[in-house]
């Protein structure tokens, strides 16, 4: 069960941090001519969890396209940013629960 959730919070993490460089793409080319804003499904590739792949990129919809085709969004990336940061908070804390759970395993449930 342990190697299960750790596998699982490692994952969720990988995808916070692809997630938090596509954003962080999407803001550098936010005057880039043409620039489409990239995204991740982060439901759909967090449920399938398929391990060693990229997650897949999709291009979000209902996005208003600038006059020069670029459609990135600043307040969205900015929210996005937030709530990706506040996520991997989130699982750095379970992660280390996870660990400190298995430091008293290994100590016979007593802390030193």
């Amino acid at each position: 069960m342990l190697n299960g959730v750790t596998s699982d919070l490692e994952r969720y993490m990988d995808l916070l941090s692809a997630r938090q460089k596509l954003v962080a793409s999407n803001i550098a080319n936010a005057d880039t001519p043409g620039y489409k804003t990239q995204d991740i499904d982060f439901q759909f590739e967090f449920a399938t969890l398929t391990q060693g792949e990229l997650p897949q990129t999709i291009q979000p919809d209902g996005l208003v396209e600038k006059p020069d085709g670029n459609n990135v969004n600043i307040d969205r990336e900015a929210r996005l940013l937030a709530e990706n940061q506040m996520r991997f908070n989130l699982a750095s804390v379970l992660v280390k629960d996870q660990l400190k759970t298995v430091q008293e395993a290994i100590q016979g449930g007593t802390s030193s």
